[in-house]
């Protein structure tokens, strides 16, 4: 309890009534000496410390998967236009190119070596935009790190 100043009477030091009541996880120093808290207060601070590290957990996973979600987003992005552009390409070129062709050979041969030409075309942006989506990586390495040091934090709270 602190005086109407922000003054604690009782250990007899200012107050700061931003800190007051909570102290961050991790933090090595605890609100009263080691002597004065209860099992109460004890097993209340541990409850309040692991409810801010679930939060903060919590957190960090959803950042982590809205940073590979950009990265798959970019990958299917890269597909949808790969498509586009490859249809339109795909109808003028054709056309262009088996007129051309039509010069050398009959009509429906030239076209047919065109439809063969997009389709290798069509294969090669496919695998590439495939092979961007598999660089998204799902698995959250910074959230499990964190995760693997709370639980060792949290046993050596027990002890």
């Amino acid at each position: 309890m602190t005086g109407p100043s922000g003054f604690d009477p009782i250990v007899g030091t200012p107050v700061d009534p931003m800190t007051s009541g909570s102290h961050a996880v991790g933090d090595a120093t605890p609100r009263g000496s080691g002597d004065e808290r209860s099992l109460g207060e004890i097993v209340g601070d541990i409850s309040t410390d692991l409810t801010t590290l679930v939060k903060k957990e919590l957190e960090l996973a959803r950042t982590e998967l809205k940073e590979e979600a950009t990265k798959a987003g970019k990958g299917a992005g890269m597909l949808g236009g790969a498509g586009v552009a490859g249809l339109l390409a795909l109808i003028l070129g054709s056309f262009a190119l088996a007129y051309l062709l039509d010069n050398w050979m009959p009509v429906e041969l030239a076209f047919l070596i065109v439809t063969l030409l997009w389709a290798i075309v069509g294969a090669v942006l496919a695998a590439k935009g495939r092979k961007e989506l598999k660089n998204a990586n799902p698995q959250l390495p910074e959230t499990q790190q964190t995760l693997k040091e709370d639980a060792q934090w949290v046993k050596a709270q027990k002890s």
